[in-house]
């Protein structure tokens, strides 16, 4: 990325990939132990604490957070089970609803003051709730279809011509076994790491062409970035709930898949 001039010969110079470059949170500390995870836990800490409150002592008439959080609820249940679970819907509400509250909770994280850093930016957060849903995936789909009858289904989709089997066959093992899971974690992955970087690089503009290095011509500079920052920090809180919607949803039509493969 060019670097920007600015009019006493100093440069601008974007934000890049340390970023991503999170060290210990202190001197001595185990090196898994750092703010990413962190902000981990406490997404955790925040999503039983809200659950609980709402959940664990329900009134007839919802009032406070549980009106809130039945409001989630029937979102989750309306719009990301019900249409791949069927019958099975309340049986996977406690995973799909926690799934997420906490991937969106996780996102918000980049763009809370003091904490501004989206969990799911780093890639092994999306990984392992992707192998979480996979391993939940091939677990019932070999339980309710049996092995061999898993893989059949999977491999050899009926009514199609049999030579055709030779190069479909392939394609859909990889598709379903690797490509998909990547693609799930990968998605979500991605979506929080460029909308931090863009976040970074627009409030930077600002604070440099407005505070750090202040001159008639920059000025103009910094008020754009100070704009966007904010025009981009709205879609990011978008983007936020939608991959967290989209994971969850993939997750649901994934478990439903293994269920009704019929479907």
């Amino acid at each position: 990325m060019t670097p920007l001039a600015v009019s006493d010969g100093d440069v601008f110079q974007a934000p890049g990939l340390e970023l991503f470059e999170i060290p210990v949170l202190w001197e001595g500390a185990p090196v898994w132990l750092t703010k990413p995870v962190l902000l981990a836990l406490l997404s955790s800490v925040i999503v039983i604490i809200f659950c609980w409150s709402a959940f664990g002592n329900p009134k007839l008439v919802p009032r406070g957070v549980q009106n809130i959080a039945e409001i989630g609820y029937e979102f989750v249940r309306e719009q990301i089970a019900r249409p791949f679970l069927g019958k099975d819907t309340d049986r996977w509400m406690g995973f799909l609803l926690s799934l997420f509250f906490l991937i969106w909770v996780w996102n918000l994280m980049g763009v809370i003051p003091f904490m501004q850093f989206p969990v799911a930016s780093h890639i092994a957060f999306p990984a392992v709730l992707a192998l979480v849903v996979y391993g939940v995936k091939i677990y019932l789909g070999v339980k309710h279809q049996g092995l061999g009858g898993y893989f059949k289904n999977m491999m050899f989709p009926p009514g199609l011509p049999k030579p055709i089997y030779i190069l479909l066959a392939p394609i859909e093992f990889l598709s379903n076994m690797i490509i998909a899971p990547f693609t799930h974690a990968v998605r979500l992955f991605a979506n929080m790491f460029a909308g931090h970087l863009i976040l970074a690089f627009f409030s930077l503009v600002g604070f440099w062409f407005l505070f750090e290095k202040l001159t008639p011509l920059g000025a103009p500079v910094g008020v754009v970035g100070f704009v966007m920052t904010i025009a981009m920090t709205g879609f990011e809180m978008f983007i936020q709930f939608l991959q967290a919607f989209l994971f969850a949803m993939l997750a649901a039509m994934y478990i439903g898949g293994s269920l009704h493969p019929e479907h």
